[in-house]
């Protein structure tokens, strides 16, 4: 639920603790401002001025897929783990619709790169997973 899409020929992936930790058995906590809301803004604000100059990008939007990682390493990681699943195939195979044609599916996300966690611990487990899957 904690999520920003934007539509891209390329997505850059974004990890950012917009909320702070949450109590016990809750994962996100209050809005964190400085640290969060601002980061999340610095990263819209690029790709809309990237987005906007011919000049640099000509052909290519930057898309992006922005998670909120709720200052929370398990969660991070676990959020991480979503832009992994974007690219595996449905579980179960392919499977047919009711009139027996195969399923449409959009095409995988061209992530081609992620920007945060804002802690380095944070970042050096995000970035293990991920390498996995290049």
């Amino acid at each position: 639920p904690h999520a920003i899409r934007l539509e891209g020929d390329l997505t850059l992936g974004g990890l950012f603790p917009v909320h702070a930790r949450g109590p016990a058995g809750v994962p996100c906590g209050p809005v964190k401002k400085e640290k969060g809301i601002h980061r999340l803004e610095a990263m819209l604000y690029a790709l809309d001025r990237v987005n906007g100059d011919p000049h640099v990008l000509p052909n290519l939007t930057l898309g992006a897929r922005i998670l909120d990682t709720c200052s929370r390493d398990t969660y991070a990681l676990e959020q991480a783990l979503s832009f992994v699943r974007s690219l595996l195939p449905p579980e179960g195979g392919e499977g047919r619709c009711p009139d027996g044609s195969a399923p449409r599916r959009p095409p995988p996300e061209r992530l081609v790169g992620v920007i945060g966690a804002s802690a380095s611990s944070v970042s050096i487990m995000v970035a293990n997973v991920l390498r996995l899957f290049a």
